[in-house]
């Protein structure tokens, strides 16, 4: 069992793009994106305060981490994080499936 599981929604694809993304991290929750594996890429949003409280652990870089979308789960570890310049807070990931 992973240490680390964080809840998702999954996004369409109406629900992608700029504008998009901007109205979800105003809403507090972060874009992210699922790929790797033989399964097609997965669009996710997750919540701000679930990665921020992950983010201050370091083995969250190292171990795998279980994402629940909806009543599927995948188990993933992270392979790219964006942050604001300035903030410092995260604003998009992306997670390859282990």
């Amino acid at each position: 069992m992973a240490n680390f599981v964080l809840n998702a929604q999954s996004r369409e694809a109406a629900q992608q793009g700029k504008g998009s993304s901007r109205r979800l991290r105003h809403a507090a929750q972060i874009p992210a994106i699922i790929y790797g594996g033989s399964a097609e890429p997965v669009a996710i949003t997750l919540e701000l305060r679930e990665i921020v409280k992950a983010l201050e652990n370091n083995a969250f870089f190292e171990e795998v981490i279980e994402i629940k979308i909806g009543d599927k789960v995948e188990n993933v570890k992270i392979q790219a994080l964006q942050r604001h310049p300035a903030k410092n807070t995260p604003m998009h990931a992306d997670f390859k499936r282990a």
